[in-house]
């Protein structure tokens, strides 16, 4: 079984959901995907990090850092970090503030963000593209180069689209499409 496989599998069974749910931003739906219970867990971490530094290679993606709006982002950018270290193409990481600090320095972005730097922006799940372009806000803002957008599951609702058309491109580790016929697989 391959990283990509198992990570789809730990996805299925500790992250989807069917049922009513109601979304961040009011919306209902018939499934919620709580990525946090994949990104957390201690062979979830580790296969991100393998998963998605093999998406950004696919892409022919080599930024200096990766990062995206907390928390969602968080341990999907931290995961890649350690994975690009193991492979001897380090990327490092940093995580961006939903509102600057207003204490200390006063950052928004926090960790090894520079200036000028190509950056990848990461995301847990596609929903509304919200999160991404709120991170990529604060990114250009800061005089960083983004490079793209990686997410661990697009929704398929044609937000990966808007967001390219907003100027970045997107790539996603799995799509809802391959999470539900994964997850009637496990069923039968």
């Amino acid at each position: 079984m391959t990283a990509r496989d198992r990570l789809l599998d730990l996805f299925v069974q500790r992250s989807f959901r069917i049922g009513d749910f109601t979304l961040a931003s009011g919306r209902k739906s018939d499934f919620y995907i709580d990525c946090r219970t994949t990104a957390l867990h201690a062979e979830g971490q580790v296969l991100r990090g393998e998963v998605g530094g093999e998406c950004l290679a696919n892409a022919g993606w080599q930024p200096d850092l990766i990062g995206g709006l907390t928390m969602g982002a968080d341990p999907i950018a931290y995961a890649v970090a350690g994975e690009s270290f193991r492979r001897g193409k380090p990327i490092n990481a940093f995580s961006v503030r939903k509102q600057a600090k207003q204490h200390g320095t006063g950052r928004q972005i926090e960790g090894c963000f520079e200036p000028g730097a190509s950056i990848v922006v990461v995301e847990d799940v596609i929903t509304s593209g919200g999160s991404a372009l709120q991170a990529c806000e604060a990114i250009k803002a800061a005089q960083g180069s983004i490079v793209g957008d990686l997410a661990a599951v697009d929704r398929e609702e044609g937000v990966s689209e808007a967001i390219a058309e907003a100027g970045f491109q997107v790539i996603s580790m799995f799509g809802i499409g391959e999470l539900r016929e994964r997850a009637a697989v496990l069923a039968s």
